[in-house]
């Protein structure tokens, strides 16, 4: 079965989400910005949400952490909970 782990910033705003990726692109840390503006309680860990299999996250964010490349923002991802950013830090 496939495993990943992954981080995330969660917002309510895209607009703030889109700045957001802008910053990590020009080398801003992740998990600085995490901590400072995630509405997630896994801000406080950077993002970092773990390791975990397919169907354990809303299908949205299971689609970008099980398909897209490892190791660099994706997003805005809209779920329910309001805008991501997910990084994969690793998948197998």
């Amino acid at each position: 079965m496939a495993k990943a782990s992954a981080r995330h910033i969660l917002v309510k705003d895209e607009a703030f989400c889109k700045e957001l990726i802008d910053k990590i692109k020009n080398g801003e840390d992740f998990e600085k910005l995490a901590k400072e503006h995630s509405k997630c309680p896994s801000g406080r860990n950077g993002g970092d949400l773990g390791e975990f299999g397919p169907g354990q996250m809303v299908p949205e964010f299971d689609t970008v952490v099980f398909n897209e490349e490892v190791g660099i923002a994706h997003g805005p991802v809209k779920t329910n909970f309001g805008f991501h950013i997910v990084e994969i830090t690793s998948r197998s």
